[in-house]
């Protein structure tokens, strides 16, 4: 269950990246239509990828603690610009918040 979970989370956080990277022009319009910074959109693609490098490399207690925060808030602000442009909450911003938990819960007892 801790790695489909994670697999999935690690995923959606990477396909992300890559549209931001070579999608830049759509996701800014996306961003626009959040009315969230356009600069944000690559500096938010580097931190993606750091994030599930982290995750998966698992180098310090403290740095993955850090790097699920990061990429449970990406999906909890992502999910909540969703609902209030209309879009619904349906999306892989939701299901990344349904597979962060038994990410982050059973990897502490995994991968101790």
């Amino acid at each position: 269950m801790y790695w489909l979970s994670t697999a999935v989370l690690c995923s959606i956080f990477l396909y992300s990246a890559f549209m931001y990277f070579t999608n830049t022009e759509m996701v800014k319009g996306f961003f626009e239509n959040f009315s969230y910074p356009t600069y944000i959109v690559i500096p938010l693609a580097v931190a993606k990828i750091i994030g599930v490098v982290i995750v998966l490399w698992r180098p310090s207690q403290w740095l993955i603690e850090w790097a699920y925060a990061g990429l449970f808030f990406n999906l909890v602000f992502a999910t909540a610009a969703h609902h209030y442009a209309g879009d619904g909450i349906l999306g892989f911003s939701l299901y990344g918040l349904i597979v962060i938990l038994p990410s982050y819960f059973l990897g502490k007892y995994i991968r101790v």
